[in-house]
């Protein structure tokens, strides 16, 4: 049976420092559902000690997991896409040993999806760093597939078109699509609700932020509340409510000094979304 949608935050984008407090914070916005950062329960173990089992006895359902790669430098365009994801052959190793322990985190967790950033995948069919990502992916999407658990790819960093090449060129039935169209826009590759239709067929979770586009090229966006920015929410919205099967939506707020109130924000107009 199909599970209805619902509509989550993303744990780091509330910052807490344990579990207690990402409880308490659930609390005050208040929501019952969470994307969960898994790096923390593996390297933080006293503060997040049976997070996910804590976290549903409280009542508060986990729709994901994310895995957050080695060494990724976030600072400049340039640095995120020299460190980010899998590409990198100095952190690849490191990654892999990474995804084994979530791999096994999650499924013990019995969760069923974990998404992460690939890393820029290079545009041209013919690169030989393209192939090597495929075969990667590939490598990372088997170790979590051998423990019953999908892997979601963060979209953004190429433009949808891209996108949907490598994953048909993976030819993984378990690799999909977290889709967050303020990433398209904070990294000026292409107009959100075209990028989700092209790449509906993937999606597999969406992420409700929002993003206003760089005022000179080769420089990052600015990210802003949900319903500030660029995305048509209109007409994303109704491309959300056609996929099939339906996903959750989640918010995720990684800019401001208001962050719960910018994700109250958020939650009205992501169960607006679905109500239509």
């Amino acid at each position: 049976m199909t599970v209805a949608p619902s509509v989550g935050v993303c744990s780091w984008s509330l910052r807490p420092e344990s579990t207690d407090a990402l409880i308490e914070a659930l609390a005050a916005i208040p929501i019952d559902s969470v994307q969960l950062a898994l790096v923390p329960l593996i390297e933080h173990p006293r503060e997040w000690c049976d997070a996910i089992s804590r976290l549903r006895s409280r009542g508060v359902r986990i729709q994901s997991g994310m895995m957050a790669a080695i060494g990724e430098d976030y600072s400049t365009l340039e640095s995120i896409s020299r460190t980010g994801g899998f590409r990198p052959d100095a952190t690849w190793k490191g990654n892999l040993e990474r995804a084994l322990r979530l791999a096994d985190l999650a499924a013990e967790g019995g969760l069923v999806l974990v998404t992460v950033h690939a890393g820029f995948i290079p545009e041209r069919r013919d690169d030989p760093e393209r192939a090597r990502m495929v075969e990667r992916l590939r490598i990372v999407a088997d170790v979590f597939a051998r423990r019953g658990v999908s892997l979601a790819l963060e979209t953004g960093q190429e433009r949808a078109g891209t996108l949907v090449e490598f994953l048909r060129e993976a030819a993984t039935p378990t690799l999909g699509v977290n889709f967050d169209p303020a990433n398209m826009l904070l990294y000026g590759m292409g107009d959100p609700v075209e990028a989700l239709s092209q790449l509906s067929p993937w999606v597999r979770q969406v992420h409700v932020k929002d993003a206003l586009p760089a005022e000179r090229p080769g420089t990052w966006g600015q990210e802003v509340p949900a319903g500030a920015g660029a995305v048509d929410w209109k007409r994303f919205g109704d491309i959300v409510r056609r996929l099939d099967p339906p996903v959750d939506l989640v918010i995720e707020r990684e800019q401001g000094g208001r962050r719960l109130d910018d994700v109250r924000t958020a939650l009205t107009l992501a169960r607006s979304m679905l109500s239509r």
